[in-house]
């Protein structure tokens, strides 16, 4: 606030902003006393002198017309004649200085150019033309959109960091994609998982008889079958194993079966295994591999947002630590403002100065009201945006409570050279391993499709086991006992001409071990009586195999693209670096001038508060003071801020971030 003392007894020649400016002349014993103004001769030279170095077009306007203004429209009081001098001194350089000016005009431009008229000006639409504000209106009460200010939480920074990772929405959709990650690494692995299945029915044929051994005019043949099978792929060398085992009950009506019903089963072993395509590599080990690095791309996503949203939060907390702080440099200096606007108003009443001054002081108060609205919007904003960091949803109780920074601004700059600051930055950016990754990803890619060009050679096994039993219908071969009384007859024949008999046919037996039920037949199965194998080679050799040779030709451009990729990321890294330690020196240079520019303008201020209490001073010059003291307390705030700001960017760029904020980052 700006204070002048006020003498009662006796006024000392003053007049308007200056003690000595030419406006009255009196002098007063013991009282005040009002007078007309003194016409002095220097008024009068002046106003020869501009009527001289005027144009003849500005003259013949009317001669009469006033120059100067009249010393009660300007509200002068008092005078001095000590500062009329001064300023006639002045006035005299400034018309002399006018006049060569306007001389050497004339000199070099002989013809002036015509004036362009009203009919060819450019017309302005008439838009908004009561713009004016009611300057009667109250203002609208300062407060806070859906903020109780009364209710306020204390933060520290590590309390908001640690907030904003566990309900920051970005974190959680990346927490969300190491989950995916992880189940798709479960997916490409459960390539290798064996596969059972099974099947039966019932199936009933009726054949006509074909043969003369069909053994009735219309073969019946119904069957009850199960089969099941397990295969699935081995983890190494490409190969595939297939295990089927089949098991029916079986009836006929022919002659000639002699187990009926019965009961067939086989156990069949199956395996493949590749000898060039698919020996070393092939797409479900690819998946695998392919899946793996997903994962740690993933993790390398999150870490990476973790480290993106912990500098946002920094931001956004020191940006609020700004706010909270230049909204009370705003208020402090209106109530300055106002306090100086009372003062001028007393000074006006007891004539020590003109009222010019209160409309001064007017402004100032006007001009500070504004300033102090715009920084409660920039509260209201800068806490939003920090709220939005770290509240859980929309509902939260945290969107009603006003934040409290209750951490102090660090000012200790770290040191850190250009060398160690690259180091650290290509060692702990993630973006940098999502590029090594997606790097290992197409060698995959080029792995597999150099694999597909080879030819397609497999070797090919199986061993097979068979077992049967059933009922046994008859012992009689029907095809013997059709020429049993034949043979009879012969062999009678024969003896009574001495002739020797015919031979007995070979009665054919049935396996005991074939007689029974399904118990047997699967006894039968695994004493591995009855079996049968098989070997051989699988050749497909395809003619061209564009497909192949494209897919490779792709994979082999695309690794090519990502080098030229991480070259370009390592140039944009380097770029931040830099750019990171340079802002650092400059905010902590800023941070030196801001201060230096406060505690000046702080002195000036008083300096100034002084001089007008002097009278060597006007009330002009003492606002613009107060400006520049409002002005240089903020980009102080400022530079602090920003130092911090920096520090937080320079984490940020060499990937420090969580290191350096203790924070370990873990997935639920």
């Amino acid at each position: 606030m700006i204070h002048r003392e006020a003498k009662r007894k006796r006024l000392s020649p003053r007049s308007g902003l200056y003690e000595n400016g030419p406006a009255l002349q009196c002098w007063v014993h013991g009282r005040t006393n009002f007078c007309e103004p003194v016409k002095r001769a220097t008024e009068n030279i002046l106003r020869q002198l501009v009527l001289q170095i005027q144009p003849s077009a500005s003259r013949t306007g009317g001669r009469d017309a006033s120059v100067f203004p009249s010393d009660k429209s300007l509200g002068y009081f008092q005078a001095s004649a000590a500062r009329t001098i001064l300023m006639s001194l002045a006035s005299i350089a400034f018309c002399l200085a006018l006049g060569n000016s306007a001389a050497l005009a004339q000199a070099a431009s002989p013809s002036p150019t015509p004036g362009v008229s009203a009919e060819q000006s450019l017309k302005v639409p008439t838009i908004a033309t009561d713009y004016r504000a009611n300057a009667s209106q109250p203002l609208p009460p300062l407060t806070r959109i859906g903020v109780d200010t009364n209710e306020q939480q204390p933060l520290t920074l590590r309390e908001t960091i640690a907030m904003a990772l566990q309900n920051n929405k970005d974190i959680e959709v990346a927490r969300d994609n190491v989950k995916i990650a992880e189940y798709d690494l479960l997916t490409a692995r459960g390539a290798y998982d064996p596969r059972l299945s099974a099947q039966s029915y019932f199936e009933k044929i009726n054949s006509a008889p074909t043969s003369f051994l069909s053994g009735a005019t219309r073969v019946e043949t119904s069957d009850l079958t199960a089969t099941s099978r397990f295969e699935g792929l081995t983890p190494k060398y490409g190969g595939n194993y297939r295990v089927d085992f089949t098991s029916i009950r079986q009836t006929s009506n022919s002659q000639f079966t002699v187990l009926n019903p019965q009961f067939p089963t086989a156990l069949t072993f199956t395996y493949s295994q590749p000898l060039a395509r698919g020996l070393r590599f092939d797409l479900p080990r690819r998946q695998i591999e392919v899946a793996k690095k997903n994962l740690s791309l993933t993790d390398a996503q999150f870490r990476q947002r973790a480290i993106e949203v912990i500098a946002n939060v920094q931001r956004g907390y020191w940006d609020l630590v700004f706010a909270l702080r230049n909204l009370q440099i705003q208020r402090d200096s209106l109530t300055d403002a106002r306090a100086q606007l009372e003062h001028n108003r007393r000074m006006v009443t007891e004539g020590a100065l003109a009222p010019i001054d209160v409309v001064a002081a007017e402004t100032q108060v006007a001009n500070f009201e504004q300033t102090e609205f715009v920084a409660l919007e920039d509260v209201t904003r800068t806490e939003n945006n920090l709220k939005n960091l770290i509240v859980e949803n929309k509902s939260a109780k945290l969107w009603s409570v006003s934040i409290i920074p209750t951490d102090q601004v660090d000012l200790t700059v770290p040191q850190v050279s250009l060398p160690d600051a690259m180091g650290a930055a290509l060692e702990n950016r993630q973006e940098l391993k999502q590029s090594d990754l997606a790097r290992e990803i197409n060698l995959l890619d080029q792995k597999l499709y150099r694999d597909q060009t080879k030819p397609e050679i497999d070797l090919v096994g199986s061993y097979g086991l068979t077992g049967n039993a059933g009922s046994l219908t008859s012992t009689t071969n029907p095809i013997t006992a059709s020429t049993d009384a034949l043979r009879a007859r012969v062999n009678q024949l024969s003896v009574i001409e001495g002739l020797p008999t015919l031979p007995v046919p070979q009665v054919t037996t049935i396996d005991p071990n074939l007689i029974g039920g399904y118990p047997q037949s699967w006894l039968n199965l695994a004493a591995n009586r009855y079996n049968n194998f098989r070997v051989g080679v699988l050749i497909s050799l395809p003619l061209r195999n564009r497909t192949a040779e494209g897919q490779l030709g792709h994979s082999l451009v695309e690794g090519k693209r990502l080098a030229t990729q991480r070259e370009q990321l390592e140039q944009l890294i380097q770029v931040e670096v830099r750019n990171a330690l340079q802002s650092l020196t400059t905010a902590e240079a800023r941070l030196r001038s801001a201060a230096v520019a406060r505690s000046t303008a702080e002195q000036q201020y008083e300096s100034e508060k002084r001089k007008l209490d002097a009278g060597q001073s006007t009330v002009f010059l003492a606002l613009e003071r107060q400006t520049a003291l409002a002005t240089a307390r903020g980009n102080e705030l400022r530079a602090q801020t920003d130092v911090n700001k920096a520090i937080a960017e320079l984490q940020r760029v060499t990937g420090n971030s969580l290191t350096a904020n203790n924070v370990t980052v873990t997935v639920r």
